[in-house]
């Protein structure tokens, strides 16, 4: 009975909280949709549509990278590759003489050095759509 009581009194004076309106402007409700947008600079940030969110952030176009501008285009030291480099300059390094080598010893050497060709003309091409990119 005592819980009976004490339910009822606290249901009593919880409903006036629950019965009010929200103030004037406020929504109520969740939105349906929240969007958020990077901008670049000189763009505005869209204006919201419906019952919609926009949350705008600015991209600095100097840091856009995470990486620190001196670090980006620094040459890899030997001892700062991954394991995964090492193992496979390692392999190549001991390859010679075996199929896909491109090497005069051993039986099968000479079948690699088509593919060391082109290996090669993919790092040139690289290296020149890096190149083309640098130039504004």
């Amino acid at each position: 009975m005592r819980r009976l009581t004490l339910g009822l009194i606290l249901l009593a004076t919880a409903a006036p909280s629950l019965a009010q309106e929200p103030p004037q402007g406020a929504r109520s409700g969740t939105p349906q949709r929240i969007r958020n947008v990077m901008l670049k600079p000189g763009e505005k940030c869209p204006e919201a549509q419906g019952d919609e969110i926009v949350v705008c952030g600015r991209i600095d176009p100097e840091e856009q990278y995470r990486i620190p501008k001196e670090f980006r285009d620094a040459p890899v030291v030997a001892g700062n590759q991954s394991w995964t480099n090492r193992a496979q300059t390692m392999m190549d390094a001991n390859r010679a003489g075996l199929p896909n080598s491109c090497s005069p010893v051993g039986t099968g050497g000479q079948t690699g050095c088509n593919q060391q060709l082109i290996d090669q003309w993919f790092e040139w091409r690289r290296a020149q759509r890096a190149e083309a990119a640098k130039v504004p």
